[in-house]
């Protein structure tokens, strides 16, 4: 008899991920970064399992890391990750974040590692943080999260980070996006892949939170409800706990779902725009590599306001601190001249029109 299908679901989520990780091992190791140059003969072919001396040695195994709460979905998560990488060339290990923003936040992080480790994950990390206040509680948890799996994955030498982030999760997230007055990459939600190199990937994105819980509840495995999911003070939560069942009962069920599949199509149409976007700056730009005003204006607004942030972005204004209204203001400077003054950006970023040529730089 097979496992529980909410069991079979999250482990065959998980065996897709592995194996796009390991196909992306295997052809990095197909092309090494050679050493021959001018007057230096080709290095003689190795043996598979052999290292330069000549002695065998154990073919590399990469190292996925998956970053767990406790909750029912990174914990659903561990467990299929245990499962798969028993059965495939994989090392399966784990990390836990301590953001310190509840009371015995450092013993629950220890117990979370000591679960971890129960399911036969190796290394197992646990990180302390400290959380500042730049853009919000939310906003924050989430930088001081991210920074310190982005530090353990490099000193670990990780190859991925599976991250438990559902179906459920992705339709906040398109959610937040439009009360936010977003664009379509805010409403694209989560990668399934994003990450310097791709290095944190989400296998449930597809799956609904009830199968990971589930899958939890048929394992027996001990799960932790963070409180914060249910705090009404948190922007996520009360969309949870309110908005969508709201919206549920309304529309019918089936908004998940639509949310999820509206965040597939929007990163395709978001992803497209973006590679025109990049086309269009470079045949933008004069000799002087100045943006020409005459053929930033000839371009689609969904395209030019792109190639606005992308140089706003390259001359020094955090990504993060840039918004719509920023760009909007660069944009009049194209489309409603009227021979205006510079324009502040965050990052002490200025962009002014002068002589014909946008000119964005550091002020």
């Amino acid at each position: 008899m097979g496992p529980h299908p909410a069991v079979a679901a999250i482990r065959l989520a998980v065996r897709r991920v592995l194996h796009d990780v390991l196909t992306e091992q295997t052809a990095t190791e197909g092309n090494p970064a050679t050493s021959e140059g001018p007057g230096r003969p080709a290095a003689a072919p190795q043996a598979p399992g052999a290292h330069p001396g000549g002695a065998p040695c154990e073919p590399h195994r990469p190292l996925v890391l998956v970053a767990c709460s406790g909750g029912a979905d990174s914990m659903a998560l561990a467990s299929a990750l245990a499962f798969e990488a028993r059965k495939l060339a994989v090392r399966a290990g784990g990390v836990t974040i301590d953001h310190g923003l509840q009371d015995g936040s450092d013993a629950r992080a220890a117990e979370v590692v000591s679960r971890l480790q129960a399911l036969g994950l190796d290394p197992v990390d646990s990180v302390a943080v400290t959380v500042g206040r730049t853009g919000g509680p939310e906003a924050a948890a989430r930088d001081a999260r991210y920074a310190a799996l982005d530090a353990v994955a490099e000193r670990r030498g990780a190859a991925a980070v599976l991250l438990g982030h559902t179906r459920d999760d992705q339709a906040e997230t398109v959610l937040l996006g439009l009360a936010r007055g977003s664009g379509i990459r805010s409403l694209s939600g989560m990668a399934a892949v994003s990450g310097a190199a791709g290095r944190y990937r989400r296998p449930f994105l597809q799956l609904d939170r009830q199968t990971a819980r589930k899958a939890c509840l048929v394992q027996h495995l001990p799960v932790w409800d963070d409180p914060h999911n249910t705090d009404p003070s948190y922007t996520r939560s009360r969309l949870r706990h309110e908005g969508l069942p709201a919206l549920e009962k309304s529309l019918g069920k089936g908004v998940v779902e639509a949310l999820a599949r509206t965040a597939r199509l929007s990163r395709d149409d978001a992803d497209a725009l973006d590679a025109w976007a990049v086309t269009a700056e470079e045949a933008a730009r004069d000799e002087a590599g100045q943006l020409e005003c005459a053929k930033l204006y000839a371009l689609p607004p969904a395209v030019r306001t792109r190639v606005l942030r992308r140089s706003a972005i390259a001359a020094g204004s955090p990504a993060g601190s840039l918004f719509a209204r920023h760009i909007e203001e660069i944009d009049r400077l194209i489309t409603g001249w009227r021979g205006q003054g510079a324009i502040n950006l965050p990052g002490r970023v200025e962009a002014q029109r002068q002589g014909g040529r946008l000119v964005i730089r550091q002020g």
